[in-house]
């Protein structure tokens, strides 16, 4: 399939998405349940307001209430639209303006009702460039109503479905007019990058139709909000694809320097890096040559020197070995002397030893002899010094010691004395037993007395 055949497809798209917006912005009401759909315009006319008109009149963007009965009825405005109330009989209206309500007589009155809100207008606008190339223009228009006196008597609001539906017509019409007369003067490329020269003239060209020129009563009573141009396409899409290959061409040569770029850079990163690992190995294979030579060389030197050091150690060993055996020898000799030595000393002590026992035996008994002699002497000197002591202590003791003395004494003499064979009684009397003369006399009579009885019981020799 060829691009001719194959058609603009963005065109295609442009026009569709222009329909549904269309259809949205087309207001969509519906009559109330039960009602019949009447085909009355906003003009109440007298034969329809006898009393048979319903309470909602039509089912157009505007939402007018009639209340009331017969000729007393009320007409309700919402607040957002404009009405206009005439009477017969009276040139000038009843009630104009925004939202106003009023009282309403069928029989003679009849009244206008127009939607203040902004209406917005879309153009679609096919054109014949400078080129003479066909380019699909789309824009909107927004307008609203500003002087309503104005407008009610020069503009067509009697649409029963949608009274501003004439209007828009009007006003699309001369906007399509004025963007062909535009787009006519203007190339092809001027039309798709610089949409600003139509605006102006599409501007202008609305305003002195809605609104007159300044001070003056030559409008349409509207003023024109605001004007935009949303699209510009070129209708034929060879054409279309003619205009964007340029383009598409640089862009796709930058693109292809930026990927040709890129690829030396990372072809000059590869080989960078491929140089680098190349070098590190060499390198590092250098690193461990030296290394296996350093290993090597360490390994030989310590090998020779333990040769060496093995042939020392031989050497070593072996005159360690003779200088052994000549110290073994002379330590030997040095022993037999010593050895001969300890035998002359030791006869030498022995004799010496006899001689000193045999005059030690002598010393002894002289020495025991007079030591013999000199304990007899101490001995005699110990039993006179204790004679002496033992006089002076006798000498020394008072009458109470002898008494204590003798009485401890009385058990054992009385132990040694025979059983006497009569018992006769010592009366002892005068004597002052307080005293230790008393009490020795007392005794002496008593050892008296014991003596003769001794003597009396001996037989005569």
């Amino acid at each position: 399939m060829s691009t001719a055949d194959r058609g603009n497809a963005y065109l295609e798209q442009v026009v569709a998405q222009q329909a549904v917006l269309e259809d949205d912005l087309r207001a969509r009401r519906s009559s109330t349940p039960g009602e019949p759909m009447p085909a009355a315009a906003p003009l109440v006319k007298r034969e329809r307001a006898l009393g048979t008109a319903p309470d909602r009149l039509t089912p157009g963007p505007v939402d007018v209430r009639i209340t009331g009965f017969w000729r007393w009825k009320n007409v309700l405005v919402p607040p957002n639209a404009f009405v206009v109330h005439t009477r017969r009989g009276r040139e000038d209206p009843l009630h104009i303006g925004l939202g106003v309500s009023f009282r309403f007589n069928p029989a003679t009155d009849s009244f206008l009702v127009v939607p203040g809100a902004t209406q917005t207008i879309l153009i679609n606008a096919y054109c014949i460039c400078q080129e003479l190339q066909g380019v699909l223009v789309q824009g909107y228009v927004q307008w609203i109503i500003h002087t309503f006196p104005i407008a009610y008597r020069k503009l067509d609001f009697g649409d029963p479905a949608d009274p501003m539906r004439l209007v828009n017509l009007q006003l699309r019409e001369q906007a399509e007019a004025a963007i062909k007369d535009k787009v006519a003067t203007m190339g092809v490329r001027d039309v798709l990058s610089d949409k600003q020269p139509i605006i102006e003239e599409l501007t202008a060209r609305l305003r002195a139709v809605a609104e007159g020129e300044a001070d003056s009563d030559q409008g349409l009573g509207l003023r024109i909000v605001t004007v935009q141009i949303k699209e510009a396409v070129v209708s034929s899409s060879r054409l279309w694809e003619n205009l964007q290959k340029p383009y598409r061409a640089e862009q796709g040569q930058i693109a292809r320097l930026a990927e040709l770029r890129s690829e030396e850079a990372v072809a000059q990163r590869e080989m960078a890096t491929e140089r680098l690992k190349e070098t590190q190995r060499l390198e590092y294979e250098r690193e461990l040559a030296e290394l296996r030579a350093r290993n090597e060389a360490w390994q030989f030197d310590t090998e020779v020197a333990e040769r060496l050091r093995r042939t020392q150690r031989k050497h070593d060993d072996s005159r360690a070995v003779a200088e052994l055996e000549t110290e073994t020898t002379r330590h030997a000799l040095r022993m037999e002397r010593e050895r001969h030595a300890e035998e002359a000393e030791t006869g030498r002590l022995r004799v010496q030893r006899e001689q000193e026992l045999k005059r030690l035996e002598l010393d002894g008994e002289l020495d025991l002899a007079r030591s013999q002699t000199q304990s007899d002497h101490d001995r005699a000197l110990l039993d006179v010094e204790r004679t002496r002591l033992r006089a002076d202590i006798d000498n020394q003791q008072s009458p109470a010691s002898l008494q204590a003395k003798l009485i401890g004494l009385l058990p054992e003499i009385m132990a040694k004395l025979p059983k006497p064979e009569e018992l006769r009684m010592v009366s002892i009397n005068g004597g002052d037993r307080t005293t230790v003369s008393g009490l020795l006399s007392e005794l002496a009579i008593v050892v008296g007395v014991l003596r003769s009885a001794l003597d009396g019981d001996r037989p005569a020799s």
